[in-house]
């Protein structure tokens, strides 16, 4: 159930209907993208014994910007005591000479469960782009009861298609995503996840509760064939219909 909801400019909010107890809620930006001097915010709660998908109709895309400005992504969740969240944008396809600064923040009350994932394309494999020329900063910050247990930052700016070919670096990688599961289940998780990791790919416990995977692929199609197989085991339902059309 919906208690309250406000959106306005380009960013929209559709609640598909679905066949179990959690409420989807999938965002589109009718814009067509991100480009500099974009402001988007989203603001979400799940409130408590609530189950909340938030995902995307489709990758989003940020665009090359002019000289001095900067496109801002800012979402926060606030996940109340014995509800879940599962997270779920599709890809951000990063354009050369794009410049974007994107944050997530996420608050878990004590009992509450995540499954976040973020998906980054460095240009598309098969147009042959390269970033000769990137400006993008992007943060994810989760707390628990007030007290921060994950952050992750990455910035990248200039030549990125030179930094992710470096063998220490990516290797020539053309796609990462981060995948952070928190919940009581997690250290159960972690060998079954390990065996569905291709072979640039690691997963780790963090903390009691607390998995995280990362996932190198050298292109959005490898990408996603890692992943939903783990987002669909992780999720405890069915993926988005996005996600899969």
């Amino acid at each position: 159930m919906i208690s309250d909801l406000h959106q306005s400019g380009a960013m929209k909010l559709l609640f598909p209907r679905t066949y179990s107890d959690a409420l989807q809620a999938v965002a589109i930006n009718t814009a067509g993208g991100v480009t500099g001097g974009d402001d988007f915010c989203l603001n979400a709660c799940a409130e408590e014994g609530a189950f909340l998908t938030i995902t995307t109709q489709a990758a989003e895309r940020a665009y090359r910007a002019q000289p001095g400005q900067v496109g801002k992504i800012r979402n926060r969740v606030t996940v109340r005591a014995k509800a879940r969240l599962n997270w779920l944008p599709q890809e951000m396809i990063l354009f050369d000479a794009c410049a974007v600064d994107r944050r997530l923040s996420v608050d878990l009350e004590d009992e509450a469960s995540l499954l976040l994932v973020e998906p980054l394309v460095f240009g598309r494999a098969a147009m042959g782009e390269r970033l000769t020329n990137l400006n993008f900063k992007d943060r994810i910050e989760v707390r628990r009861a007030g007290r921060p247990i994950y952050l992750d930052a990455i910035a990248l700016t200039g030549d990125v298609a030179e930094h992710l070919a470096a063998p220490h670096i990516a290797a020539g990688a053309g796609a990462l995503a981060t995948i952070l599961y928190i919940a009581p289940d997690a250290e159960a998780r972690l060998a079954e996840l390990r065996t569905q990791l291709p072979s640039e790919a690691g997963a780790s416990l963090i903390g009691p509760d607390i998995l995280l995977a990362r996932i190198l692929a050298p292109d959005s199609f490898e990408l996603r064939r890692a992943m939903m197989p783990i987002l669909h085991r992780l999720s405890a339902e069915a993926l988005p219909r996005s996600w899969t059309t």
